[in-house]
């Protein structure tokens, strides 16, 4: 049988999601996870559908892809097709083809432990883009108490962990039409189909302002689960805060049953790097985004 591209329904992100959970496990690459999806489905389920591209043989999900918008998509690989020659060669048609998966204009692919294709887009004329750092933390053992208050947010309570997820990431001014938009899109994430397997966490100080976020994700029991994302209010930077939540993020995942905890950064965000090393994370080697070259 050939290998089919497909975009599911909403009926389908179920069993697509299934597929992908199990593809995660200690040691593997930092792919694609259940989680991406779950914060990417603020956007409704049906927006969320329309930008997963499955890769079919014979009805069997071969590999996953989740466009983060028209220029970018992030893949992970069954790990028993990961070196399969005829996708990998079926995967570097369907992306190096202008319009067919990615926008004409621009073109990366986030491919961690997908090595043959990496080779075959690398012939292709594709580069590599910046370096990224994927860190892991064990949950074997206890996390330390962060010290801090930590409250697992409720729906009645969106307002206070997207107000410090704006001001860490956006840093403009909160207007009352940010707080209803980024409000409405939480409370749709969290009515959404992936959040039973999440907790969106905020920190809070001793004055009892909420400080730092972070949104964790499971994949299930004894498997790796995600930390993304994780964010200080600008307010309140300098003061051992992102590494407070980072804690609490572990704790959160490994009180969820997940064996480890992973995240993934820009390897020049000094600032991130040093908190998740000094919340227990370890890194890895550095991975690389391919970036469509000019012809």
């Amino acid at each position: 049988m050939s290998i089919i591209l497909s975009i599911p329904s909403v009926d389908e992100l179920s069993p697509a999601v299934d597929a992908l959970k199990r593809w995660q496990y200690d040691g593997g690459p930092l792919h694609l996870h259940p989680g991406d999806l779950g914060w990417h489905s603020s956007r409704g389920a049906e927006a969320t559908a329309a930008a997963i591209r499955m890769w079919l043989r014979d009805g069997e999900v071969l590999a996953l892809g989740l466009l983060d918008g028209p220029d970018l998509v992030r893949l992970a690989v069954a790990p028993e097709w990961r070196d399969d020659e005829a996708l990998a060669r079926q995967f570097a048609v369907d992306l190096d083809a202008p319009g067919r998966v990615l926008d004409p204009d621009g073109a990366t692919v986030e491919a961690r432990g997908a090595e043959r294709l990496t080779q075959l887009l690398l012939e292709r004329v594709w580069e590599r883009d910046e370096p990224w750092t994927t860190f892991h933390r064990g949950l074997s053992d206890p996390v330390k108490d962060c010290g801090l208050r930590i409250e697992t947010i409720e729906s009645d309570r969106a307002e206070v962990w997207v107000a410090v997820n704006w001001s860490a990431f956006r840093g403009s001014p909160f207007s009352d039409a940010d707080r209803r938009r980024t409000v409405g899109r939480w409370l749709t994430m969290a009515g959404g189909p992936f959040y039973a397997d999440a907790r969106c966490l905020a920190a809070f100080d001793q004055n009892d302002d909420a400080v730092a976020v972070a949104a964790v994700w499971s994949a299930g029991p004894g498997r790796p689960g995600l930390l993304e994302p994780m964010g200080v209010h600008r307010s309140h930077r300098g003061h051992g805060y992102g590494t407070a939540i980072t804690l609490a993020a572990a704790a959160a995942l490994r009180d969820m049953g997940a064996s480890s905890a992973s995240v993934c950064v820009q390897s020049s965000n000094v600032g991130a790097v040093a908190t998740y090393a000094s919340a227990g994370f370890t890194p890895s080697d550095e991975v690389a985004d391919l970036r469509r070259g000019s012809r």
